[in-house]
């Protein structure tokens, strides 16, 4: 039996795990590495099958990606996505899978999209054959750009332009109470504010007053401005009970101006680790689920500043001090 943990009542931290290096760590010692810091929950981009083999009987909760590449051949045929549920899916019953995340960042208006549901729809048809309908959710992760507003959080809505496309997606992800996966970077937005320390200090959930109000709610740092805002917008879209998991978060720590530090780095993902439990003020009752980006330094990404986004450097050692958890 495949093992997994849908339980939404819990605050949990995971790491994204990118492969895109020549100087990582083996599989087996990355795994270990998870475990010995108490993270418990990853997003693997792609089915490997050194990392799958090193993450058995290790209870580490794991979302597994599909690549964007793969997504018209399982959409156009069932025995496909059958197949690769069997072979990444079915074949590792002692890996903890907790979601599928068919595709990454495609954008609604790209033609790549029209893949999403029916890619999505089939995998979906091979867990419930599998018996696993209840453990492991099927969605995509989408990141920002398909929202036409997000300030102030209450105003935002998805482009209208794309929702025809997006509403597919959503009824899927309503009927089978499967989350929305959205990557969320406050870095990104910060780099288009006025620099200041009021800004910055707003992105990297460092400031103890209030920044923007946005009756009934105030908010005082960005990242809950930013999960409101897509929360405001699946309402807009008829949408209102689909939850939101953050598949991706983080800060670089280096490339990207004189705020790309370590320290700020250090800073974005400890806050965040300890502010998660508190849900967002629209959804306080709702602890947060994220995965930071990223596990390690990777040396073969482009342009430079992707390079910079570890917590831990390609020989395990931490590039700063922080605790999980």
């Amino acid at each position: 039996m495949v093992l997994a943990s849908l339980d939404t009542t819990v605050a949990q931290i995971g790491v994204c795990y990118g492969l895109l290096g020549d100087n990582l760590p083996p599989k087996a010692e990355v795994i270990a590495l998870y475990q010995q810091k108490g993270i418990t929950r990853m997003r693997l981009y792609n089915p490997d099958a050194d990392a799958l083999e090193a993450l058995r009987g290790s209870n580490i909760g794991l979302m597994l990606g599909v690549p964007n590449g793969d997504l018209e051949r399982l959409a156009s045929n069932q025995a496909e996505a059958t197949a690769w549920v069997q072979n990444n899916i079915i074949k590792y019953r002692d890996v903890s899978f907790r979601y599928i995340a068919a595709g990454n960042e495609i954008q609604p208006a790209d033609p790549p999209f029209k893949f999403i549901v029916p890619a999505i729809q089939n995998i979906h048809n091979a867990i419930v054959a599998a018996g696993l309908a209840n453990q492991i959710k099927v969605s995509t992760a989408i990141d920002l750009r398909p929202l036409a507003a997000s300030y102030p959080p209450s105003a935002a809505s998805f482009r209208q332009e794309f929702q025809p496309t997006l509403d597919p997606l959503f009824t899927f992800l309503k009927q089978n109470q499967s989350p929305l996966l959205v990557n969320v970077y406050t870095f990104y937005a910060y780099a288009g504010m006025p620099k200041n320390p009021t800004n910055l200090d707003y992105a990297l959930l460092r400031s103890n007053e209030v920044i923007v109000s946005d009756p009934p709610f105030s908010y005082t740092n960005l990242f809950d401005a930013t999960l409101d805002a897509v929360y405001a917008a699946l309402e807009k879209a008829g949408a209102p009970s689909i939850e939101v998991v953050v598949s991706e978060t983080g800060w670089p720590s280096a490339a990207g101006g004189p705020d790309t530090t370590l320290e700020n780095e250090q800073t974005y993902n400890q806050n965040l680790i300890n502010h998660v439990k508190a849900g967002t003020p629209k959804r306080p009752e709702k602890p947060i689920e994220a995965y930071l980006f990223a596990m390690f330094d990777e040396n073969q990404k482009e342009p430079e500043m992707e390079k910079h986004w570890g917590l831990f450097s390609p020989n395990k050692e931490p590039k700063f001090q922080i605790t999980f958890n």
